[in-house]
C-alpha cells in the first residue's frame, strides 16, 4: 500500500497580479541553499481511516504555525509522487500572512554521521507566487497541484464542498 499525504493549498486573486498560491520552503540542511525545486504544497502524511481533509488541515497548521483562513473548499484530486507516495490535495481561496509562520519542528544527526542531534523546521519560509513561478519552485512531482487548479479555475472558478 502507498504512504498518502494530504495538502492544502491556499490561493488568492490579487487585483493587477492574478491568481497566486502560497507555498512553503523545506527546512534543514539538506533545502538551506537550494531555492529551485526545494518548495512544497503544506502537507503531510496520514494514517488508515483518518479524512485526507482533516490530515490536510491539521498539516497545514503544524506547518504554518495557524489554521487556514476559513473558506469553501476545492478537492482538487490526487497526484502520485515518482516515490509511489499519493497526495491528495484541497484549495482554499483566502488570505494568509506568510511572513509569520511558525513550523513545527524535526530532529536529525547533523552534520552527518557526527553523533549531534539538531532540530529545524519543517518549513523555514513561506510566499506568495504566481502559478509560473510556482511551477518553477515547488518540488519538481507536486507541479501538477498546481495544474489542477489553474485548469479547475479555467473550468470552474466557483470552490466546492
Amino acid at each position: 500500500m502507498p504512504k498518502r499525504s494530504a495538502a492544502l493549498l491556499l490561493y488568492r486573486l490579487q487585483e493587477g497580479v492574478g491568481l497566486e498560491v502560497l507555498i512553503a520552503h523545506m527546512g534543514g540542511p539538506f533545502w538551506a541553499k537550494k531555492n529551485a525545486r526545494a518548495w512544497s504544497v503544506p502537507k503531510g502524511e496520514y494514517g488508515d481511516g483518518e479524512d485526507p481533509r482533516d490530515a490536510a488541515f491539521r498539516e497545514f497548521e503544524e506547518e504554518m504555525g495557524s489554521a487556514p483562513p476559513a473558506g469553501q473548499v476545492m478537492q482538487l484530486g490526487e497526484t502520485k509522487q515518482a516515490s509511489g507516495k499519493i497526495i491528495t490535495t484541497y484549495a482554499i481561496q483566502g488570505d494568509f500572512d506568510a511572513s509569520k509562520i511558525q513550523s513545527n519542528t524535526f530532529h536529525m544527526e547533523w552534520p552527518k554521521e557526527s553523533g549531534d542531534m539538531q532540530e529545524f523546521p519543517e518549513i523555514d519560509r513561506a510566499e506568495w507566487v504566481s502559478l509560473a513561478r510556482a511551477s518553477q519552485l515547488l518540488v519538481k512531482g507536486q507541479v501538477p497541484i498546481i495544474e489542477a487548479l489553474a485548469e479547475r479555475m479555467r473550468s470552474n472558478p466557483q470552490p466546492m464542498d
